[in-house]
This record gives C-alpha cells, structure tokens and sequence, in this order.
C-alpha cells in the first residue's frame, strides 16, 4: 500500500526500512517476498536515494544524477530480486572512451580488451599483465590484506603513472578510490567490471526505480514518502519501531538504509551502543562528493557517436588527491542517447561529473557559490566543445549541482557520493551485535558502494533480519494497514 504523506500509519510491523535507496529498496523487496510485513519509508518525494533522476522544461528534459554504468552482475541481481522483466533492460555500454595528455583510448571495458591495450598500447609485459588480473581475482574480502592502491599499482607497474590513469581513473568515479584506500576496495570492485564491460538501464533512472516501486507494492511492502524517521526507538536493548513526525510505529526489526553516524548518532542515541563502538563510528570517514553539469540538447538537434562514457582531463598527470579539487581539469561525460529514453522522443543528454571535496563549497558566500558553479559548468561546456565542436548552439538547458546539492536531496553528511571508506562496513555489519533487532545496508566501505554493490548488501543484510526475525515472535498486525 502506498500511503499519503499525510497519513499516521497504525498497527506494527516485521520490519521499518528507513530509506529507499538501492539497499533499502532491494532488503524491502527481498523481505516481502519472503512472507515479512514491511514498511518502506523514505525523507524525500520519490523513492531511489542517490540512484535517482530530476525533469526540466515540462519533461522536456530528464536528468540521471549518479553515473549510469554498473557491472554485468546487476543483471543477475535484478533478475533474481527484481523480477525478468527489469532485468531485461540492463544493456552493455559498446564505448568507453580516454581522452588526456598522455594517452587516448576506446575501449569495450573488458579485461580481454584491456590485456590487450595494456600490452600493445602501453608496452606492458603481458605475463605482468596476466598477474596483476590474477592477483585482482583472487582477492577476497575476508583477506588479511594491507596493500593499499598504490602500493599494488608499484609492484606491478612500478612508476607508470599512465598505466594507473588508465586502471584507476573509472573507480575513482565510480566509488571514490583514492591510492590510500585498500587494494581490495579496487580489485574487487574492477575485477566485476572488466569481466564482461560495462552496463546501463535502458529506459534512464526514472523508469528503473518506477518499476521497483510497482515491484515493491506488488510484494506487499508499505510505503510512505515524505516521512523522515526522527528517531530509531529503543527499549532494553531492542529495537522496538521508529518516530516519524512524533508519531511512532511499531515494528520487531528496523533496517536503516541511512548514513552509517547519522544512524548511531542521531535516529539511535549514542547512549545504547558500547563506549568503544561509538568512537569506532566516529573514525569512520566519510567519502568524497561530486559536482554534476547537466546539459539538455534542443528538440531536433542531435550528438554525434561520441561513445556513452568519455573520461577526458586536460591535467598532464594523474593524481587521486589533485582530482578532487575546484580547479581540476578531469571529468566523466556521461552520454544518453535516445534509445536510452525512448519515451522522451529523440532527445540527447550529457552529463559532466567531477568528483569535488565538500570543504570547498560549504563555506562560500552566496556570491562566491555562485562563481564556482559558474566555473564548473563553463568548463563542462569548454571541455565537451573539444569532442563536439558547436555544442553550445544545441544545448538548451543547463544547470550545475555541487556537494551542498547531494546533502540537501539526500541527507548525506557532507554531501557524500559514496557512502564511507572501507572502516564502515564493520560498523554496519556489525550493528545487530550491539542492539536486538537493529540494522543496517547502504553504501559503505566502497566494495559495497554502487548500484550493484548497494542492491547485493541489501540482499545480504535482509537474510540476517530474517534470521532474526525467526528468533521472535511475528508482531500482531493491527487494521487492515
């Protein structure tokens, strides 16, 4: 049932999600379809977190916000949690394209592809090529692994800045990777996307998330949009339901889809976790944002095959700390072509991303604000002309979000693109073991950030709310809700 925003839902429930992203959505879905009584809530108007879309100009014009590409894995997720007919619409990305000072490439993203770019482009030894893929496939989470980035990037590429663009650059994209984070939060991440390339949703954003919806009301979930859980309640170490607008809601299990500190340390109450869990939460560092241009194309005015993916940087280097900042010269043009939106009658759309430090923006004055988004869309626009000569006479619209965009939208502390660093995971895993009935899925620790990443830990977390609830007795379920 969907319910009005308006509307004091009674009665109690198997489990409250609180927050509807990728996670939140596919633990809810997982859940109903294993015969629990669920409730969805959500803060914003629609339902998808940071996977999420906005129209412009009547409709005109629809925008995907976060990077549309996710390895083939997310057809087999979809499939199994979602249903075929989603599943179906998950499509491979043909180019993929590197434009910089050192070096450009098209490439299909896949690790026959690469072995070969690597060994005949960049003159890379193939049997140290064939190693390096093999020491990322072996990877394993549970492994007592130190190598950080860089340090596996020197031990097989030792001083190849070019090779590490080459390798690092579209996870630092895709999750926020930096040379310090832990080799494993790389090779498992890109081992998923060399396999078999790179894949989109055939439809946009908007359609994806329409159909989860129908999917999630279909299997029995709750939802109500407009409702910002204030608090998690507690009582002898149990979760007991949560507080929206003062009003409380009764459930045997609650499963937050939030930010792992805005979880322990404002729906929750630090008060009801251990000292020494508390001060591990606090050290969980936050991940970086992102500034996004989105550039609408005019009614009858076309692109030309430019590929769906273009990492372009006029910086003559690569450096994971340098990509972060205002004036850096790197960005991700993401292309949608008209058949990734059928219904929106052969439109065109590109979408620049930057990835940007939430400190820079949050202390400009209004005037100053104003001038940096100016300058981030000016070279969004300088830079997409180098590929498309003429470009700015066909665009239409244009607009700019910046950090502060991310944590007004979506409540990310500090406007976070990717959830935490690797720290996080063990918090949030680690959340039931403090408080009875208490949990949590989001984008944490990297590995689990993405869409694939998100939806799978949802998957995961929903099977230990399971076995929790067969430890319990089912709640009454009061009305006909």
């Amino acid at each position: 049932m969907l319910f009005k925003s308006k509307d004091k839902i009674e009665g109690s429930y198997d489990v409250i999600v609180v927050g509807s992203g990728l996670a939140g959505m596919t633990a809810a879905n997982k859940l109903a379809m294993n015969g629990r009584k669920v409730l969805l809530l959500e803060s914003h108007n629609k339902l998808g977190g940071f996977a999420t879309w906005f129209k412009r100009a009547q409709g005109d014009h629809i925008f995907d916000v976060s990077l549309h590409g996710f390895p083939v894995g997310m057809i087999k997720t979809c499939r199994k949690y979602w249903g075929k007919e989603i599943a179906s619409k998950i499509v491979q990305v043909e180019k993929v394209r590197y434009v910089n000072p050192q070096f450009e490439v098209e490439t299909d993203f896949t690790k026959e592809h690469f072995t070969s770019v690597l060994v005949e482009k960049f003159e890379i030894e193939k049997s140290k090529v064939d190693g390096f893929f093999e020491e990322l496939a072996a990877m394993n989470f549970y492994d007592n692994n130190q190598m950080n980035n860089g340090e596996l990037f020197q031990k097989w590429f030792p001083d190849r800045n070019d090779v590490v663009r080459f390798l690092l650059e579209p996870i630092v994209y895709a999750n926020g990777s930096t040379l310090e984070d832990p080799a494993i939060t790389y090779g498992i991440v890109f081992s998923n996307f060399m396999s078999k390339g790179v894949y989109i949703f055939r439809g946009g954003t908007d359609v994806l998330i329409s159909m989860m919806k129908e999917e999630l009301l279909k299997n029995g979930v709750d939802i109500q949009m407009h409702a910002k859980v204030d608090k998690i309640v507690i009582e002898d170490g149990q979760a007991k339901g949560v507080e929206v607008k003062g009003h409380f809601i009764a459930a045997n299990s609650v499963l937050s889809n939030a930010n792992i500190r805005t979880t322990v340390q404002k729906m929750v109450g630090e008060e009801h976790f251990t000292s020494e869990f508390v001060e591990k939460t606090k050290q969980v560092r936050l991940n970086t944002s992102s500034c996004q241009v989105f550039m609408g194309i005019k009614k009858g005015e076309s692109l030309p095959d430019i590929g769906e993916l273009i990492f372009y940087s006029d910086d003559s280097d690569f450096n994971t700390d340098l990509i972060l900042s205002p004036k850096i010269g790197s960005q991700t043009f993401s292309v949608y072509y008209p058949e990734i939106r059928p219904h929106l009658d052969d439109r065109y759309a590109v979408v620049s991303s930057s990835n940007a430090r939430y400190e820079d923006w949050k202390n400009l004055s209004e005037d100053e604000y104003k001038k940096q988004k100016e300058f981030v869309i000016e070279r969004a626009l300088s830079t997409l002309e180098k590929v498309v000569p003429g470009v700015r006479e066909k665009i239409d619209f244009i607009d700019c979000s910046t950090p502060l965009t991310v944590e007004k939208y979506t409540h990310h502390q500090k406007g976070s693109s990717f959830g935490t660093k690797f720290e996080g995971l063990e918090i949030s895993m680690g959340m039931h073991q403090q408080i009875k009935g208490l949990f949590h899925a989001g984008s944490v620790g990297i590995i689990m950030s993405g869409w694939l990443g998100a939806a799978n830990y949802g998957v995961i977390q929903s099977h230990e709310v399971d076995n929790y609830l067969d430890t319990v007795t089912s709640p009454s379920i009061e009305g006909s809700l």
